[in-house]
């Protein structure tokens, strides 16, 4: 069973040696080791060639595609001579026995793709708590609906070809697109919790807001609904609603009004404590758990309209 690793880059000259580092590290080595380069103007085509580790000449290939990570993806897999296939991507470090892990289900047959898991990187207060907005915390695991992420997963290659690849139209969302494709196409999943990659958070609430945008025009492109979009569109509106109301009556109407949007704020914002405190367990956490509840709803309500426009105008 030949196992190809690929990855994409694009000017990751402050990321890439942990990644390098953590693959170098494996118990179990993959065949080869495929980089894709969409072009980077850094030194991160430089560092790849100097990194002291394990990889010989002939098992690190770089090559180089301009392009969105779907379009780097394909390129590499189309290249690679495994047909195990493993991704993860440049900003992310693997678990030691991430490779191991992630390809063992294969010696089942039946078996097409597997999905690992990852887990954050925190080093503060409000990464810890844009976290539980970022990833799916390990108490929510659904092994049998989960889609995996493009920074921990495997397949057959001809599970791939099946579905004809990544969704190159998508700059963003296309790994759970690609996965849903497999799904649909009968490809057999199987979760591995232990296969797990590490993933940095974001240390800012502006890089978050930007995070949270990107990822719902992402959705909207692809006409991706998740179970809580609905509901988040719903407390957006009902929220613009109210204010608006407030700002356009009589004096003792916006009185109560402005009354009932600090009631339902005031709610809101426990209601945002209440689901995701047990992750942080910080007196800070009940300042940056409302907050960015407020910023994820409103990027992700107009990131993922956006997105729905920028994919119907390409359709008429």
């Amino acid at each position: 069973m030949k196992i190809s690793f690929v990855t994409t880059v694009y000017n990751e000259e402050h990321t890439i040696k942990k990644l390098l580092l953590s693959l170098s590290q494996q118990t179990r080595m993959p065949d080869e080791i495929i980089i894709i380069d969409a072009g980077s103007s850094d030194r991160t085509r430089s560092i790849i060639s100097t990194f002291p580790s394990a990889f010989s000449k002939k098992k690190l290939k770089v090559l180089i595609k301009k392009g969105n990570r779907a379009v780097g993806r394909n390129e590499g897999i189309k290249y690679a001579s495994g047909e195990i296939i493993a991704v993860s991507d440049a900003g992310c470090m693997l678990d030691r026995n991430w490779v191991k892990n992630i390809t063992h289900p294969f010696t089942k047959d039946e078996i097409d793709v597997v999905s690992g898991f990852y887990l954050p990187v925190t080093h503060s207060v409000f990464e810890k708590c844009l976290a539980t907005y970022t990833c799916v915390m390990s108490d929510k695991i659904d092994s049998d609906g989960f889609l995996p992420s493009s920074r921990s997963i495997a397949f057959r290659k001809s599970a791939w070809k099946r579905v004809a690849g990544y969704p190159e139209y998508l700059d963003t969302c296309e790994d759970l697109v690609f996965a849903r494709m497999l799904k649909r196409s009968g490809s057999s999943f199987f979760f591995e919790r232990k296969a797990i990659v590490h993933w940095p958070q974001r240390t800012n609430i502006f890089q978050a807001a930007r995070q949270f945008f990107s990822y719902a025009k992402g959705d909207g492109q692809a006409f991706y609904l998740r179970p809580q979009t609905p509901l988040l569109f719903l407390r957006v509106l009902s929220a613009v609603f109210l204010i608006f109301c407030s700002l356009s009556t009589t004096d003792e109407q916006s009185k109560i009004l402005w009354f009932s949007v600090a009631a339902l704020g005031g709610f809101y914002g426990l209601w945002a404590i209440k689901k995701n405190y047990r992750y942080v367990h910080h007196v800070k956490a009940l300042f940056w758990l409302p907050i960015l509840q407020v910023v994820s709803d409103f990027a992700v309500s107009i990131g993922m309209s956006l997105g729905l426009l920028v994919r119907l105008k390409k359709m008429l």
